[in-house]
Parts: C-alpha cells; sequence; structure tokens
C-alpha cells in the first residue's frame, strides 16, 4: 500500500558503492514517466547520470547540500520545457516524487537536491552552470536532481506524532478535530 511506502520513506544522503541495477533505473525513469501532468502537456525531460565524473560535477550545482551526490552511484535530472506548460515546476515536482517513492519501493535511497532559484557556492546562477554542463536548451529548466543508490545505513520512517496535525483545518482554516 502506498501509505506504507510513506511510512519509511526518508531523505538519504549515503550510499553504498553498489551500482543501481538498468532494470530498477528502467522502473525509475517509467515512474517519472507516468507522472500526472497539466493538460497531458508532459513538459519534463530526465537525464540519468551514472558517471562519477558528471556525478562529482553535478554536487557542485548547488552550495551546500549538493555535495553528497559525489558519492551517489545515480543521479536523475530533472527539467522541463518552460514554453510547454505554464505549470512546469508542478508537473516536474510530480514527477520527482513520483521518482523518489519508486525509489523506496525497489529498497533505494534518495534525496532531492533543489536546483531551481539557487546558486553555486561561488554565487553563479546553478541552472546557467547546469545547462553549459548537461547541453540543455534555453527553455529547459532544471527543478531538482535527485541523488539515487543504496542506502550505507537504515532510517526509521518519521513517527506519526511528528506529522503536524495541527495543520490541518476541517471545513474552514483553522477548524481542528
Amino acid at each position: 500500500m502506498l501509505i506504507d511506502l510513506l511510512r519509511v520513506r526518508r531523505s538519504i544522503r549515503r550510499f553504498t558503492d553498489q551500482p543501481v541495477e538498468p532494470e530498477k533505473i528502467d522502473l525509475l525513469v517509467e515512474a517519472a514517466l507516468r507522472a500526472p501532468s497539466s493538460k497531458g502537456n508532459n513538459p519534463w525531460e530526465f537525464i540519468v547520470i551514472t558517471d562519477q565524473t558528471m556525478l562529482k560535477e553535478l554536487a557542485a550545482a548547488k552550495a551546500h547540500s549538493a555535495a553528497f551526490l559525489q558519492g551517489a552511484p545515480l543521479a536523475i535530472v530533472v527539467c522541463a520545457d518552460r514554453t510547454k506548460s505554464d505549470v512546469w515546476v508542478e508537473d516536474a515536482a510530480i514527477a520527482t516524487t513520483l521518482i523518489h517513492l519508486q525509489a523506496t519501493d525497489l529498497g533505494l535511497g534518495s534525496c532531492w537536491v533543489q536546483i531551481r532559484l539557487r546558486h553555486r557556492e561561488d554565487g553563479t546562477d546553478s541552472q546557467l552552470y547546469l545547462a553549459d554542463l548537461l547541453g540543455l536548451p534555453p527553455d529547459m529548466m532544471v527543478l531538482a536532481i535527485v541523488g539515487i543508490g543504496y542506502p550505507a545505513s537504515s532510517k526509521k520512517g518519521h513517527p506519526y506524532a511528528s506529522l503536524g496535525l495541527n495543520q490541518v483545518s476541517y471545513e474552514r482554516f483553522g477548524q481542528h478535530r
């Protein structure tokens, strides 16, 4: 059940050296491609990276929180063509979420690296850096990079008590059970 997957999923930033099998990569990509999108426009593009040199380059795409990518055996760069949809951000975010869920279902760990509206350590724009590195056309925007691999250690899911149930209203804002 989906709720069981959600209960155990955690962001994982440390991975073993074990490569992710091609058939699992194919399932991750299929999950992303099956994501719903506004008007069925499917504005996304996915770039699958397993090359260690390229993973190291991806780790430099953003100041803070991207360095773990150099230790990941796999990354999927989630892009979208902003001319195909005015809600490309939302469409790409849904696809990214499905990558995370599929990774968990396959026994893999994953972590999202936000790229949109972010900068590198030297202050340069993360989008421009990745556009040059990956050969992206001008309207292809990078939303995120998902680092994926076999977790180096296990983490327990977040307990039910930590869910922030006080952020749920019923019928009107601020009306709680």
